[in-house]
């Protein structure tokens, strides 16, 4: 493998893991969502853990904040363009997550689940 392949791996690793990005990514996948939408669709989450990272998902161009002068405010979040070509890797993660748990029998303890996969497949309606 050539140092540049490796280099790009690994760029890619630092804007996708962490134990929140794929996941908030991937609830923004079919639309446009509320700050609460988010963390609705991930209770698991920590709110300064949300802003911190949709935050920097916006600062690596992945996600867009649009903010309305409404009373009481309202911003949104989606992805961008560059973001949404994230969708098959993310989607790819997932299948092969789930094959690597079956295959060593794994199962996650209740607080290590972020979300319903089942949950994701209703709105994901392209996979």
């Amino acid at each position: 493998m050539k140092i540049n392949q490796i280099k790009a791996i690994k760029a890619t690793l630092n804007i996708v893991c962490g134990k929140w990005k794929a996941p908030i990514l991937l609830v923004l996948v079919e639309k446009e969502l509320r700050f609460s939408e988010i963390k609705n669709s991930l209770p698991k989450i920590n709110h300064q853990t949300l802003i911190k990272q949709l935050k920097q998902l916006e600062k690596d161009g992945l996600i867009s904040r649009t903010s309305y002068q409404e009373v009481p405010p309202r911003v949104e979040y989606r992805l961008t363009e560059y973001g949404a070509e994230l969708e098959e890797l993310l989607n790819d993660m997932m299948t092969w997550g789930e094959k690597h748990l079956e295959m060593n029998n794994t199962i996650l303890e209740e607080d290590e689940v972020i979300y319903d996969r089942h949950e994701l497949d209703g709105e994901m309606s392209h996979q």
